[in-house]
């Protein structure tokens, strides 16, 4: 099948390719034959009704410092591609949130990865809220007596900016930490939305798993355990992978959440699990494929892009 897929993304310069998933997402793609276009959020037009973006013709190489061409910029309608894989870093802002308005516009006459309305519906901590018994208990709310109260009944807390990511913002705070109002000033005036409080878990010192479904299956896992002294077990907070595989409540979980994923048209997703709880469902750019590939010996780029054609 030759497609033409283009990249909505970060600048391409600035990817670790030993890491990042796009980067391995392009490259099979390539690999298949198909035409790579490459451009970033801010390069996004709607110009007389037609979406536009002033994007760039990509090649891409597992080589440092030698990972990418890009040919000369040209004003593309994005109907007249195949694919368009949205796969810019949060944050979820308005940018972000303007962005899934301007492709609603062509997808699925051009397919859209993930689908942007539904990606707009689905911010990774508010989404996850829509699945019973599966969160950690959890309050989100701006009122900081609702605060104090769930505080004085759970103890032992985290609390987190509702629409922040890679474990930017999160603090544990531990019964008798006296920094708890302090906290709740700090997060009033850095953000207008609500703050997400939940109870702690312990669990977390054992790993944080993050889980890949493709087209609400799952395809592969990895643990990520928390350095020493640290509550985060994102990798940018220097959390260490582990290989690992599903345990009996993970799929049990999969089995909860997929067949919603699979009717949204969100392709790629990863999930967080913590114990026996869920506590994120990533529709907006999730990573982890190369490492899951290294552990599993695994092409997870393959079935994403497998998902597609099958779509088209």
């Amino acid at each position: 099948m030759s497609l033409q897929v283009a990249i909505q993304m970060d600048p391409i310069e600035s990817v670790d390719i030993d890491g990042d998933s796009t980067f391995v997402m392009a490259l099979e793609a390539q690999k298949r034959g198909y035409k790579l276009w490459h451009y970033e959020t801010r390069d996004l037009s709607m110009v007389s009704g037609k979406i536009i973006a002033r994007a760039r013709p990509l090649e891409v190489r597992r080589e440092h410092n030698n990972h990418y061409t890009l040919g000369e910029a040209q004003l593309v309608d994005l109907r007249d591609v195949d694919v368009v894989l949205m796969r810019q870093d949060p944050p979820f802002d308005m940018a972000y949130i303007t962005a899934t308005h301007l492709l609603e516009h062509i997808h699925p006459d051009t397919l859209v990865v993930n689908d942007p309305v539904e990606v707009r519906n689905a911010p990774e901590k508010l989404f996850v809220t829509h699945f019973d018994g599966l969160l950690p208990p959890t309050l989100i709310t701006s009122d900081p007596l609702q605060i104090t109260d769930f505080r004085e009944e759970y103890k032992d807390i985290i609390v987190k900016p509702l629409y922040g990511n890679g474990g930017a913002g999160v603090f544990h705070l531990k019964p008798g930490d006296e920094n708890l109002h302090s906290l709740i000033e700090m997060f009033t005036e850095m953000y207008r939305e609500p703050i997400i409080v939940q109870q702690y878990l312990p669990d977390v010192r054992a790993g944080d798993k993050r889980i890949i479904l493709i087209d609400g299956e799952p395809a592969g896992a990895i643990n990520r355990v928390p350095k020493e002294g640290e509550a985060r077990s994102n990798m940018h907070a220097g959390g260490r992978p582990e290989q690992s595989d599903l345990t009996k409540r993970e799929q049990e979980i999969c089995e909860m959440i997929g067949p919603t994923l699979r009717e949204k048209g969100l392709i790629f997703v990863g999930i967080d699990v913590i114990g026996d709880h869920l506590t994120e469902i990533n529709v907006t750019s999730p990573t982890g494929l190369q490492e899951i590939n290294r552990f599993d010996g695994s092409c997870l780029e393959a079935g994403i892009w497998d998902a597609i054609e099958r779509r088209l």
